[in-house]
């Protein structure tokens, strides 16, 4: 089957074809510039401040899912078969204000309003699916939504309110619903898509043996899942990104086993969350201090991964928990221990043409112990300064076995093997850790950038792990909370 040579999508209501887009035209400068949707803004162009927040329909199983994004760093050439909605298809009956845009009017949501249309579309995006949000709910779907002059208690209030204006069943997304499936249905024809551009070309494979046919055709493309590090490299970076293979519409796969979870490379940590928080809870809270509900929702585990960032929240605790990942090139595949997978800054085992398939995450079992925890300067949103993982098997008082991973205290992710010798053998006690402490200046030497300093950095990993082994001891608890350190 000869391959398709238009991008096609819904924008709110209309059918978009486009057989000439930029591999790095992002949504947010094709709304603003070329379709003269202007209520979607600009704010920090990296996926932080939210004022560029539109939904994203994707079709499923049971019907479509509307999920948050940032138009900011999402690519237009992402969007092949999908719904874009954005603040200007918002309406309520007879002309009236949406229920969510009357109750931020009402409860006094909105000061200079630049944010506003941000705001409104993750609300939006919380009320279809959650009509009676609590405080909490509400707070962690505006993560990703900064304010500079309102304050946010107005909003959360508006939040609570906004069923109180209309129902969620009778908004337009729900009551056509079939009709959206139908449409979308419509476009998916399964076969690849190539775009040709003065700027470059894009490559959206039909699957995942198409996408391993693409990059031995073409194995310097760069490859985009989800964008949110790769669409700064666009924003911030100005760098070329051509040829682009789009892929995040593939290994979205969750495989449970009774003693190991398989993710597929694609899967986006929103979609990973209910896994993770029923399988492995220690890492729940990781998991809702990723970015905000907009980079959750588009970032994969296997970008994660791939990109081989020093600071990468996922990289720790699955080295921790003895994580491989499956690497494919062609019809040929292997598996690496993640640990081993980088190699050093900017370096992994991986070759040209191959790419991450899949992750194998081994569940911690009844004997072990096993915590995360994540510093930063805020508590949400925010970069990783240091992120500590650890996983101890204590038997008869004694320790049996510990693996201890960080991120931000090298130039990969790294795991502390003097730290670790040094607690193999002796008593899980206070005693123990502490008298261990030294040995973490054999295993780093961290950096000081903007984000800490070398001392603050190496103060934080041993109080990591002090704080590991005293949550520890509180029995059943096992407790990390996840609070700035």
């Amino acid at each position: 089957m000869d391959p398709r040579a238009a991008i096609r999508f819904y924008l709110n209501d209309d059918l978009v074809e486009l057989t000439d887009i930029a591999p790095d035209r992002t949504l947010l400068d094709f709304l603003r510039l070329d379709r003269t949707l202007r209520g979607t803004k600009e704010g920090c162009a990296e996926g932080d401040c939210g004022a560029c927040t539109v939904l994203i329909g994707e079709r499923e199983a049971d019907g479509v899912r509307y999920q948050a994004a940032n138009a900011c760093i999402g690519l237009v050439t992402m969007l092949d078969g999908k719904h874009v909605v954005t603040i200007e298809h918002l309406k309520g009956r007879d002309g009236a204000l949406h229920p969510v845009q009357q109750a931020m009017v009402d409860y006094h949501g909105s000061q200079c309003g630049f944010c506003t249309p941000g705001f409104v579309m993750s609300l939006y995006g919380l009320w279809l699916t959650n009509p009676n949000p609590s405080v909490p709910e509400i707070e962690k779907a505006l993560q990703g939504n900064l304010c500079r002059c309102t304050g946010y208690a107005p909003i959360v209030r508006a939040a609570q309110a906004v069923s109180n204006y209309g129902s969620a069943l009778q908004d337009a997304l729900n009551t056509e619903r079939a009709t959206i499936v139908e449409k979308l249905a419509a476009l998916d024809d399964g076969r690849r898509v190539v775009v040709e551009s003065s700027r470059g070309k894009t490559i959206i494979p039909a699957d995942v043996d198409d996408l391993a046919a693409v990059l031995e055709e073409t194995p310097e493309a760069t490859i985009v899942a989800g964008a949110t590090d790769v669409g700064l490299w666009v924003t911030k970076f100005m760098r070329d990104i051509a040829p682009v293979v789009i892929i995040g519409h593939l290994m979205r796969e969750i495989g449970i086993e009774p003693s190991r979870i398989i993710f597929g490379a694609g899967v986006s940590y929103s979609r990973a969350f209910r896994t993770i928080a029923e399988h492995i809870p220690q890492m729940a809270g990781l998991f809702d201090r990723i970015g905000g509900a907009q980079v959750r929702n588009m970032g994969t585990i296997g970008g994660n991964i791939a990109n081989g960032s020093p600071i990468g929240d996922t990289p720790p605790p699955l080295i921790a928990l003895g994580a491989e990942v499956t690497l494919r090139k062609g019809n040929a595949r292997r598996a690496v221990k993640l640990e081993d997978f980088f190699i050093a800054y900017g370096q992994q085992d991986r070759e040209k043409g191959e790419f991450v398939e899949a992750v194998s995450v081994p569940l911690p079992k009844p004997d072990e112990l096993f915590g995360v925890h994540k510093v930063t300067k805020r508590r949400d949103e925010d970069i990783t300064a240091t992120l500590g993982a650890f996983r101890v098997r204590v038997a008869d008082g004694l320790v049996g076995e510990a693996v201890i991973a960080y991120g931000g205290m090298a130039g990969t992710p790294k795991r502390a093997r003097t730290v670790e010798a040094a607690l193999v053998g002796k008593p899980w006690s206070l005693e123990s850790v502490e008298a261990a402490l030294p040995a973490f200046e054999e295993d780093f030497q961290p950096l000081t950038d903007w984000r800490a300093s070398a001392e603050y950095r190496m103060l934080a990993a041993k109080n990591l792990l002090k704080r590991f082994y005293l949550e520890s001891t509180e029995g059943p608890a096992r407790i990390v909370r996840h609070e700035v350190a």
